[in-house]
C-alpha cells in the first residue's frame, strides 16, 4: 500500500470512529502505518498532522524508515512528547483502550483536558485485517521457510532427542534460513505432553511409539507464519489413526467452506461439528483459528463466541485438534486467505500424519 494509499486508510478511521485524530501506541499499529519498526514509538496521526514520537535511540533508524511523518526524538517520556507535539487543543482523540495503561491514559487526559479521550478496542483491526499482496507474500515467504525447516526436522525426530533439542534446532534452522525471529516459542510436545495445546518444550526424551506436536512459525519482513504438523515416531497406534482422521476431516472440511463474507463463527462450527459427530466435542478446547499478520494472533478470531463477517483479504489459521489428557494430542494446522466465495490456501505442507 502506498503512503497515500495509507493515509486515506487512516483519514477513513478517523470517519469512521468521528474524531479529530489518532494516537496508535501499538508496536505493529505504528509499524503498519508509517514504517517505523522500533521498540518505542507513538504515531500522532490527523488529516492535518502526522507526527512520529520516539527517543534518541531512535533517531536515525526513524530518519530511514518514516518519510511521511514528523519525527520527534528529544527524549522524555512520549506522553510529554505528545503534548508538545499537539502544541493546541484537540477535540477528540482515539487511542488504543485495550493497550494503553490506566495511568497513561490519566496522564494524557490531565496534559490536555480540553480533549475527549475516546479509549477504542482493535483501533486499527479492521483495516490492518485486510492483507495487500505484498503483505501476503511477506507471510508466504515465512511460511516456506517453516515448512522447510519442518522437513530438515523429520530427520533428527528419533528417540534420544528431548522435545528442548528439537526446539532447539527449530529455532536455529528458522534463523539460518533467513527469519528475523520466531512468530512465537516453538511447541514440541511428544506423547502424552502432546494432549497440552500449549505446551512448552521439556526435557522429556522422544520415545519410540510418541506422537509428536510440533507448532512453529517465523517472521519475514515483519510477518508471521504459523503451522501445526503431527509426527509418530514409528507405526502409530490404531486408536491414534481413527483420531487423526477425524481432525484431518474437520481440517478439510474448514479449508473447503472458508470464505470472506461468512461468520466467523460460522467456519468454527463447519469444523467443530465434524469433531462433535464424532464423539470427542469436548476434547477441542480452542478456537478454530486467528487472524495472522505483524502479530501472530489478530482480528479476526475465528471462533464460536464471533459472530463477525470474515474480511475479504485477510489470512487467518485453521487449526482444529482433539487433545486426550494423559495419552496424546492431535493438531493440525494450515494459513489459507479469503476471498469472496472461496480461499487461497497458503500452506503447501502435506496434511497427513508424518511416521519416522
Amino acid at each position: 500500500m502506498s503512503p497515500a494509499e495509507r493515509h486515506r486508510v487512516l483519514n477513513g478511521v478517523c470517519h469512521r470512529l468521528s474524531v479529530d485524530a489518532l494516537l496508535l501506541t501499538e508496536a505493529s499499529d505504528v509499524r503498519w502505518a508509517c514504517g517505523f519498526t522500533g521498540s518505542s514509538g507513538w504515531l500522532y496521526w490527523s488529516p492535518w498532522k502526522a507526527c512520529l514520537l520516539t527517543d534518541g535511540r531512535y533517531t536515525i533508524q526513524a530518519g530511514r524508515e518514516v518519510t511521511d511523518a514528523e519525527i520527534r526524538s528529544e527524549g522524555g517520556d512520549l506522553a510529554t512528547q505528545l503534548s508538545e507535539a499537539i502544541g493546541q487543543s484537540v477535540e477528540r482523540i482515539a487511542f488504543a483502550g485495550d493497550h494503553v495503561t490506566v495511568d497513561v491514559a490519566a496522564r494524557l487526559s490531565n496534559m490536555l483536558p480540553q480533549t475527549e479521550w475516546l479509549p477504542t478496542a482493535r483501533l486499527l483491526a479492521p483495516e490492518r485485517a485486510v492483507k495487500q499482496d505484498i503483505e501476503v507474500e511477506a507471510i508466504t515467504r515465512a511460511l516456506r521457510i517453516t515448512e522447510h525447516v519442518f522437513e530438515e526436522v523429520l530427520g533428527l525426530l528419533r528417540p534420544g532427542y528431548t522435545e528442548r533439542e528439537i526446539a532447539a534446532e527449530v529455532i536455529y534452522r528458522q534463523l539460518k534460513r533467513g527469519a528475523e525471529r520466531m512468530s512465537f516459542d516453538p511447541i514440541v510436545a511428544s506423547g502424552a505432553h502432546s494432549a497440552l495445546p500449549h505446551a512448552r518444550p521439556t526435557g522429556r526424551v522422544i520415545e519410540r511409539g510418541d506422537l509428536v506436536l510440533l507448532d512453529f512459525g517465523c517472521v519475514v519482513d515483519g510477518y508471521a507464519s504459523d503451522m501445526t504438523r503431527m509426527v509418530s515416531i514409528g507405526r502409530p497406534e490404531a486408536d491414534v489413526l481413527a483420531v487423526y482422521d477425524i481432525v484431518r476431516g474437520a481440517l478439510d472440511r474448514a479449508s473447503e467452506s472458508a470464505r470472506a463474507g461468512m461468520g466467523a463463527n460460522e467456519l468454527d462450527r463447519t469444523a467443530r461439528s465434524e469433531i462433535e459427530r464424532a464423539g470427542y466435542g469436548e476434547a477441542f478446547s480452542h478456537s478454530l483459528g486467528h487472524g495472522v499478520g505483524l502479530d501472530i494472533h489478530e482480528w479476526p478470531g475465528v471462533s464460536y463466541r464471533n459472530p463477525e463477517p470474515l474480511p475479504d483479504g485477510a489470512v487467518i489459521t485453521l487449526e482444529p485438534g482433539i487433545y486426550l489428557e494423559g495419552r496424546f494430542g492431535i493438531r493440525i494446522e494450515d494459513m489459507v486467505r479469503l476471498r469472496p466465495g472461496h480461499n487461497e490456501v497458503i500452506t503447501r505442507l502435506s496434511r497427513d500424519l508424518f511416521i519416522v
